[in-house]
């Protein structure tokens, strides 16, 4: 493929449905996966859920092997490098602190991906970006603090820090640097390569760590071939490992990295509507505003500079 067409980026409005459609199954993955790890070790799970994936893709690989260019390849390894570091700190941090503390903390990657994209591209994100951020990270602070005064919840995770948070703060930091490196790569080297390569990696790593920590007793590895678990790792390998990583590889580059944090940040309000209906878990007040801000957050990033515009026009 020519590097004219390498630039060429999709259509933005196509792009922002799809990233809104693979956050959409983000949010049911939630509920599934809780129940999956009922009966699976979480690092099997991902490494299964990744070479499963991986197997599928193997046709694809012969197919399209005129495109494993080694810029591709490279690039993509790097990638499941980030996505297998994220993943696995994540697991790691969720054994040593609560799960509204991880869920915070991670949230925090729609903050550093505007810096990282500063740090790394060099690009100032838009001023209606900025703003945007900023609201959906006081939007996702009230959802996470599950109803109680924000103050607190910020208080208690500031004078009881500890090495869970810590790895899930790593975590959120992979995540924000997967999104803007996935931006840099994609629009330099072929889909196919980025795709396949960021699997393989991320699978094989998850293996090498199930044995090493199941080693040194950090997780015991443990397999129980119930229903939820096959339906588990059915559901996350083909769509939110196959089809998800698709959509994000494909389209993510038709926008600004912090412009799709901020879409990915709608995951929670995905995962808190399914859990309502699923688990029959309550949704509070504050997680309504914090849902609604959120909402705001995202209309702002789309909407805002191009009301300054049109302001400056009129004057």
């Amino acid at each position: 493929m020519t590097n004219a067409a390498l630039s060429q980026k999709p259509n933005k409005r196509t792009a922002e449905i799809a990233l809104i459609i693979a956050v959409m199954f983000w949010g049911a993955t939630f509920v599934i996966v809780k129940e999956s790890l009922q009966d699976i070790s979480p690092m099997l799970f991902i490494a299964l859920r990744f070479t499963i994936a991986f197997i599928l893709l193997i046709p694809f690989v012969f197919k399209f092997r005129a495109q494993f260019a080694r810029e591709g390849i490279i690039g993509g390894s790097i990638l499941g490098v980030i996505l297998f570091l994220g993943f696995a700190s994540q697991t790691a941090g969720l054994q040593l602190t609560t799960a509204t503390r991880s869920a915070f903390i991670t949230s925090a990657s729609v903050v550093l991906v505007p810096v990282l994209q500063i740090l790394i591209e060099k690009r100032r994100p838009a001023n209606g970006t900025l703003i945007g951020v900023a609201l959906v990270f006081i939007g996702i602070l009230m959802l996470s603090s599950g109803g109680n005064s924000v103050l607190t919840f910020l208080a208690d995770i500031g004078s009881n820090f500890n090495f869970g948070d810590f790895l899930t703060l790593i975590c959120a930091v992979s995540f924000a640097a997967y999104i803007v490196y996935l931006d840099y790569i994609s629009q330099r080297a072929e889909f196919w390569p980025i795709f396949v390569m960021q699997i393989f990696v991320t699978a094989a790593l998850a293996f090498i760590f199930a044995y090493l920590f199941n080693l040194f007793g950090f997780e015991p590895v443990r397999l129980n071939l119930t229903d939820n678990a096959l339906f588990g790792i059915a559901y996350t390998a083909l769509i939110t490992t196959l089809l998800t990583t698709a959509i994000l590889t494909k389209y993510q580059k038709a926008m600004p990295p912090a412009k799709a944090g901020i879409i990915y940040a709608l995951e929670p309000i995905f995962a808190s509507i399914i859990a309502f209906f699923v688990l029959s878990e309550k949704i509070s007040n504050f997680g309504l505003i914090g849902s609604a801000l959120i909402f705001m957050g995202l209309i702002t990033s789309e909407t805002f500079d191009l009301a300054v515009q049109k302001w400056k026009a009129k004057k």
